[in-house]
């Protein structure tokens, strides 16, 4: 009877911990409320847990296969990559084709770049908070209202329901990263 009473009592605090920890991060605060250096880690743990490296890092080759360049970490597809010749007939059967770096993608709708997403100017250095909210949540090309949509594969609508502290987090955090210089090629659509 103690041992089960322990264990209950022993998870009913852990529970009441866990409750309170959590109704008292700084995720539930309003932005305005959240020290900046929080910020800044909490975009980066979201970055690096959503993959946007994935795409918007190009790679190096090793041993182990493809791994992010440090050097050019959230940079985007490279402008001096020299693109492979289309294989047409892939699309017309379908397929979408991948840059080697996963920083290009060739479908039936064009070829898209992955965005250079550094604090440099050539990146989202001049954007505002607002304009990476419509980027993310409504996929428009440099997050303005008016501009084309944004090509897959970018998941934007996975992040249209994102809240307001992440989406801060994430732009805090981008907006801190080393900035590098690349301007990303236009994307060439073919609707």
């Amino acid at each position: 009877m103690k041992k089960t009473f322990f264990i209950f009592s022993s998870l009913f605090f852990t529970a009441g911990i866990v409750f309170i920890s959590c109704t008292g991060s700084e995720t539930s605060k309003p932005v305005s409320e959240i020290n900046n250096d929080s910020l800044i880690k909490r975009g980066e743990y979201l970055v690096a847990t959503i993959g946007c490296g994935d795409c918007h890092s190009p790679k190096v080759m090793t041993a182990m296969g493809p791994v992010p360049d440090t050097a050019r970490l959230l940079s985007g597809h490279r402008s001096d990559a020299k693109m492979p010749p289309v294989n047409e007939a892939a699309l017309k059967e379908g397929w979408v084709l991948f840059y080697p770096e996963n920083t290009a993608m060739v479908s039936p709708l064009g070829i898209s770049y992955a965005a250079n997403i550094t604090s440099d100017s050539t990146g989202i250095g001049n954007w505002t908070f607002e304009q990476f909210t419509i980027a993310m949540t409504k996929g428009k090309y440099k997050g303005i209202e008016s501009n084309r949509n944004l090509l897959p594969p970018m998941p934007w609508p996975n992040f249209a329901n994102m809240s307001n502290n992440d989406l801060k987090a994430i732009y805090t955090f981008l907006k801190s990263t080393k900035p590098v210089k690349n301007v990303v090629p236009a994307a060439q659509i073919n609707l």
